[in-house]
């Protein structure tokens, strides 16, 4: 087995074919009908400044095999920290264990779709500097810097900045021959900036809008993102956030930038179109979803402007991968087509049970030591493809309304439906033009009406990838990294809410 050899050299190093034929070979011969083995390694590092001194500086490495089986259409896991053969056949008897003794709870037996076998495959993410190489004073002195500059500013009190980094490298082998050699990084600098009006008793912060991102070091020297472009503009812009006049409530038409607005699509998109969540299957973390199987093609989700894709293959995605965690190939779907819904998120087992031959790669763990679940691709709206319309195009249209830029808090409900959002900065826009920035503002809708009300996209110089590297899910809890591609919408007559008033403050 010969493996790509941009994956580094200690885990190449590992004995994967002999823990995978040793895993295998118990499981095929303790009645397994299907069995998959995962070898993993995950490194992450923390770091974090406050009024740039080190306030925490963490390595984590996870290292294990997993081991899944079906032994009488019953699911059975199983894993160790332990990577010798003795230790990876001992764990498949316990997922076959685990299997003939969950049998007699289990009500409907399992079934997946079918899928090409991949023999020998490697997948190495997009990134130029892996940071893991760089030494941790070095990015630590970068994190200064950025905090230095920011303090050094006029009116800027606080300053926290940080950088998680991921490196999360992964074997997998079946019983049908696939087997998958992949590594992949992802990190996201930040800080965040913050100034107190001590005659008035509040305080505003003003953070950087650069998402997390499936790009290696070179991310925080400035490729992807201009961090020293920002990092000049922010005190300016958090001066003028502190003296900024407080949003009257009311219906306002919304130009909404992708830096805020991809969080609209995770939470009321890309969790709504999880499969099993539509089927009551996920419940207990964060509830199921309005979209069911039933309004499949039928289903109004928004406007005609309105496509939306689940995508495992965009370049620096923190969902892409080459193939998931059942060794399906990853790819790109529609789920929201002209304002219908047309598709769902999927892996092997939940294909067929909504009448497809085929997954659409969606099956992820975050550890060695959790099962495989169905988890979040990099779920997407889609750019104007007829014209490339700018940011300003869109708000020289509206007469009255509120540009809305980053991401701060949300609610939404179990069912995905009913939402409140808010935001970094506000401005307003009057006559078509921005008039300043206002405060406290929080735009309120269900799904359907927020997307009905869409009534132009920008084009794709205009569409920006970003996500969030915690989203949450399932008991145990996993955590897992996706990116929300996105242009900016305008939307017609949202509700605005006063934040603070709504708090009663």
């Amino acid at each position: 087995m010969r493996i790509d050899d941009r994956i580094d050299a200690e885990f190449r190093g590992l004995p994967l074919a002999g823990l995978a034929d040793a895993a295998l070979s118990t499981a095929a011969a303790l009645g397994a009908g299907h069995a998959d083995v995962r070898v993993e390694r995950i490194a992450r590092q923390d770091l974090v400044l406050r009024d740039g001194a080190v306030a925490a500086c963490g390595d984590e490495l996870t290292l294990g095999l997993a081991v899944r089986v079906i032994v009488d259409g019953t699911w059975g896991f199983a894993s160790t920290p332990a990577l010798t053969t003795g230790a990876a056949a001992a764990t498949a008897t316990r997922a076959a264990e685990v299997a003939r003794t969950l049998r007699a709870v289990n009500r409907e037996p399992v079934v997946r779709a079918e899928e090409p076998v991949h023999a020998g495959v490697s997948w190495v993410s997009d990134y130029e500097i892996d940071p893991f190489n760089v030494p941790t004073q070095d990015k630590i002195a970068l994190l200064a810097e950025w905090s230095a500059r920011l303090l050094a500013a006029d009116g800027v009190d606080h300053v926290w900045a940080a950088c998680p980094q991921v490196k999360e490298q992964k074997f997998y082998a079946d019983l049908a021959g696939t087997s998958t050699t992949q590594q992949r990084i992802r990190l996201e600098p930040r800080f965040e900036a913050t100034a107190v009006d001590r005659a008035a008793g509040r305080f505003e912060t003003m953070r950087t809008l650069a998402p997390p991102a499936g790009r290696g070091w070179e991310y925080a020297t400035g490729t992807g993102w201009d961090f020293d472009r920002e990092l000049a503009e922010v005190p300016d812009l958090l001066a003028q956030r502190l003296k900024a006049p407080s949003v009257e409530p009311g219906r306002y038409d919304l130009v909404i930038d992708p830096t805020n607005l991809w969080l609209t699509i995770h939470e009321s998109v890309g969790h709504a179109t999880e499969y099993d969540r539509a089927i009551g299957y996920e419940a207990a973390y964060a509830g199921t979803s309005f979209a069911t199987p039933d309004q499949l093609g039928t289903l109004r989700y928004g406007s005609e402007h309105m496509h939306v894709t689940g995508d495992r293959t965009v370049k620096h995605g923190l969902a892409t991968i080459g193939y998931d965690d059942d060794g399906v190939a990853t790819t790109q779907w529609d789920l929201v087509r002209d304002g219908l819904l047309v598709g769902y998120q999927l892996d092997r087992t939940f294909a067929l049970r909504l009448g497809l031959a085929r997954s659409n790669g969606c099956a992820f763990a975050d550890s060695p030591h959790h099962v495989p679940i169905q988890r979040m691709a990099n779920v997407s709206l889609q750019p104007d493809p007829h014209r490339d319309t700018t940011t300003e195009e869109l708000i020289s249209g509206v007469d009255r309304g509120i540009y809305v830029v980053g991401d701060k808090s949300w609610s939404i409900d179990m069912q995905r439906y009913n939402f409140q959002f808010t935001g970094q900065r506000f401005y307003r826009i009057e006559h078509g033009r921005l008039a300043g920035q206002l405060r406290d503002v929080a735009y309120q809708a269900t799904t359907t009406d927020f997307w009905g009300s869409l009534r132009a996209v920008g084009g794709p110089s205009s569409w920006r990838l970003c996500g969030a590297l915690n989203c949450g899910k399932a008991q145990p809890g996993q955590i897992a990294a996706v990116s929300h591609g996105c242009p900016p919408g305008l939307f017609e007559q949202v509700n605005v809410l006063n934040a603070v008033r709504e708090a009663g403050k």
